[in-house]
């Protein structure tokens, strides 16, 4: 699997975790529009998407940027990020 990496998902929206592949070869902004749309399947449209979603890290609450593609983000194996 050297075309995805692991991560844990928080919602806090909706209070759950989540592991999810990523692909690395998408931007973040690709990456949130898909994660959005799963989630809010999963829930049964309990999560709604607002359209302005946002992925932070969780240790440091740093901001990733949705221009930048994920294999040039500091995202790795094991990174928990957090949907808001």
């Amino acid at each position: 699997m050297q075309n995805k990496i692991l991560i844990v998902l928080e919602v806090p929206a909706i209070e759950k975790k989540y592991n999810v592949f990523l692909p690395i070869n998408k931007k973040i902004s690709s990456i949130i529009f898909l994660l959005t749309k799963a989630i809010s399947e999963l829930t049964s449209d309990s999560y709604k998407i607002r359209g302005n979603e946002r992925l932070y890290d969780k240790i440091n609450g740093e901001k990733y940027d949705n221009n930048v593609y994920l294999k040039d983000s500091n995202l790795k194996n094991g990174s928990i990020v957090i949907l808001i």
